[in-house]
């Protein structure tokens, strides 16, 4: 029996990725199923509002790290009333895309109708970027797995955004408070922030977001462009599993339930069965 499944996100100037948001976790929860917060009374609402549930708000300045933690809160107790209806709540950034390795030949929603036992899990994170020399900017048209073959293995991003009972997330969905975290074998979180330079750049000029704190953000993400044409990237599949059983092992000094920095090659080609995904 397939279990009820919703997702929920929050955006705000990010009408790129809110629409493909909804189109790809639309087409595989159910538009119904979907549930947005837009962050500002001055933000438009998306394209399919109307298919969606759709809540906007007033926005309040918080610097970055603030906005992350008062994000994370708002969800989690969103998430702990949608947990009286749905059995599975996916809570994600808008630019966060989870992919189930298509080797499993099922579907994403038939996957998590499986019986877990823990509370929470988390999927592999995988940092997709455009490679500065190969690669040309995003057509909006096209699957983003169809233009991309870069990314990093990312402990950032191996985040438990699956929960499988009511709990409270950490800032930015990184961690939940008071609980360990299963890394799941076939899941992953695409990250798309770095998909395209051009977008990073035109976030880079927005001076709210440089006001509240977003400026070493940005430098230190321009680094991965710089990496990425430096590096050699190793097949994907080598990798995986390593970086699961590494992830497990060894944790951050501030945070025991987070995943440390992987300490080796993290460039990888992103296997061909993922391309038209996304």
């Amino acid at each position: 029996m397939k279990k009820k499944i919703a997702a929920v996100s929050m955006c705000r100037n990010d009408s790129f990725f809110l629409e493909r948001w909804i189109s790809y976790y639309g087409k595989i929860l159910g538009y119904k199923n979907l549930y947005i917060f837009i962050d500002g009374i001055d933000q438009k609402l998306p394209l399919r509002a109307e298919k969606i549930n759709c809540f906007q708000i007033s926005h309040i300045k918080l610097s970055r790290l603030k906005a992350d933690r008062f994000r994370a809160k708002i969800i989690s107790n969103f998430a702990k009333e949608l947990h009286k209806r749905y059995d599975v709540v996916l809570a994600t950034d808008i630019d966060e895309f989870l992919v189930l390795d298509p080797n499993t030949g099922l579907k994403l929603n038939e996957y998590l109708s499986k019986n877990f036992i823990s509370s929470s899990l988390s999927a592999l994170g995988i940092d997709v970027a455009q490679h500065p020399t190969f690669e040309k900017s995003i057509d909006k048209k096209k699957p983003f797995l169809s233009q991309r073959k870069y990314a990093f293995i990312s402990d950032r991003y191996t985040k438990p955004i699956i929960s499988l009972e009511p709990l409270n997330w950490g800032s930015g969905f990184h961690r939940v408070k008071g609980k360990d975290f299963t890394i799941d074998s076939n899941l992953f979180l695409f990250h798309f922030g770095l998909v395209d330079i051009k977008i990073l750049k035109n976030k880079h000029k927005d001076r709210e977001l440089i006001s509240l704190g977003w400026n070493n953000h940005f430098k230190r993400r321009y680094k991965l462009y710089e990496k990425i044409n430096n590096q050699i990237p190793i097949e994907a599949d080598q990798l995986f599993e390593k970086a699961r059983e590494y992830f497990k092992k060894n944790r951050k000094l501030i945070a025991w339930n987070k995943p440390s920095s992987l300490k080796m090659p993290d460039l990888i080609k992103i296997p061909k069965r993922f391309k038209g995904l996304v």
